[in-house]
């Protein structure tokens, strides 16, 4: 299995390219990290990545300004080829241009974010960053946007509960969508406040499950 590249974009230390990276590894402002970032807003110990068989899992070491992944937030997050890492100033591109190229071919689409350089080869992925951004995920950056897959081997108990999970996900999205007015003339979704509020709880539960997942000791600890 082909190692991990990581192209550092942005922050002290952009323009170094880190090759066939064997997981696992540990990213970091401390020496001893396998890659050592020279930023001031990274903790000692920011993030890890391993494999868990053919996925590449990253997981946040309660670093004290967080990880975010394709510009959210997240504790643990499965990485894919084209994705953007951002810890303190430091902007980090996932893979080498051809694992990019093959992720884009396998979706069938090509993503705005990245650009074929026709002049030197219709193979050849880029990313185009026109300026410094103020912010380490650039303005013009549009994140790829997949189905997540159901996990492998699940247990009879574990896929009840996955069922559970995603029957409330429907009834509350079911809910929502019948008490949305849609106004036509102004192309406008009008939701009732008590339908947003309902909104903002089943987002507020779902944070609360990705982190008690993520992180079982929380909010015990």
């Amino acid at each position: 299995m082909a190692g991990v590249t990581l192209k550092l974009l942005h922050g002290a230390d952009r323009g170094k390219i880190y090759e066939d990276l064997e997981p696992p590894f540990t990213v970091g402002r401390e020496e001893g990290n396998d890659i050592q970032l020279n930023d001031e807003r990274v903790s000692r110990c920011h993030f890890k990545v391993q494999r868990d068989n053919d996925r590449l899992v990253l997981t946040d070491l309660d670093s004290t300004n967080g990880t975010k992944v394709n510009g959210v937030e997240c504790q643990l997050k499965i990485l894919r080829h084209g994705d953007l890492i951002a810890v303190g100033r430091s902007l980090m591109l996932v893979g080498s241009e051809s694992q990019i190229a093959a992720r884009l071919a396998a979706m069938g689409t090509e993503n705005p974010t990245i650009s074929r350089e026709m002049s030197s080869s219709e193979s050849s992925i880029a990313i185009e960053i026109s300026q410094e951004p103020k912010s380490p995920i650039p303005a013009e950056v549009i994140q790829l946007h997949e189905v997540p897959s159901i996990p492998d081997d699940l247990s009879p108990g574990q896929k009840a509960q996955l069922c559970e999970i995603l029957d409330y996900l429907q009834s509350r999205l079911h809910r929502l969508i019948e008490s949305a007015r849609t106004e036509e003339n102004n192309q406008e979704v009008v939701l009732k406040l008590s339908a947003w509020q309902r909104m903002l709880d089943t987002q507020s539960r779902l944070a609360a499950m990705t982190r008690q997942i993520a992180d079982p000791d929380w909010p015990n600890e």
